[in-house]
């Protein structure tokens, strides 16, 4: 007779593998897991504006790269990644808004996303606000939203544009014309 906390262990055992392999999806990649891994470990954006899923989706991760404070993977969402602007923007993004994108943000996306779209995210904590483009890139077998990175003077990386407002969705989420 087998003693129960084996039997326990074996059941446990035998129920994860029925699990992990039942469930197991092979149209997952790598970037579905990352991505869903940190939806789990970071805070949910608070979100106004329209964005696509691609823009809503590369947006967080750009603030959760940030909150880690890893900026090889910040670089990696980049949508240029030719030359050195990527990996010291990363540095310069993480140096001004690491700490605020530990906290609550709030990611506004202006006008309409389909390819490309403006965000302007508020770190509430700090009182910061930051401006990013993102824009669909090809990547391979399929289209890709990636991070326009080409800050690599500290100064440029922390500037916010005239047109930006203070508080979200002042704009209504209309870039001014």
């Amino acid at each position: 007779m087998v003693p129960a906390p084996a039997l326990r262990a074996l059941i446990v055992a035998a129920l994860t593998f029925g699990v992990l392999t039942g469930c197991s999806n092979s149209d997952y990649d790598a970037d579905d897991v990352r991505y869903a891994t940190g939806y789990g470990n970071h805070e949910p954006l608070s979100v106004l504006g329209y964005p696509s899923t691609g823009s809503l989706g590369i947006t967080q991760e750009v603030v959760w790269r940030l909150a880690d404070g890893n900026a090889g993977e910040l670089a990696g969402l980049a949508a240029d990644k030719d030359g050195g602007s990527p990996a010291k923007t990363a540095e310069n993004w993480i140096t001004a808004f690491g700490k605020g994108a530990r906290g609550k943000v709030t990611a506004e996306f202006y006008d309409e996303g389909s390819v490309r779209q403006t965000v302007v995210l508020y770190f509430h904590d700090t009182g910061q606000i930051k401006q990013i483009q993102v824009r669909v890139t090809n990547g391979g077998n399929k289209d890709s939203w990636r991070v326009v990175m080409a800050e690599p003077d500290p100064k440029e990386a922390v500037s916010v544009l005239p047109w930006v407002p203070k508080k979200p969705g002042e704009l209504g989420s209309k870039t001014p014309q």
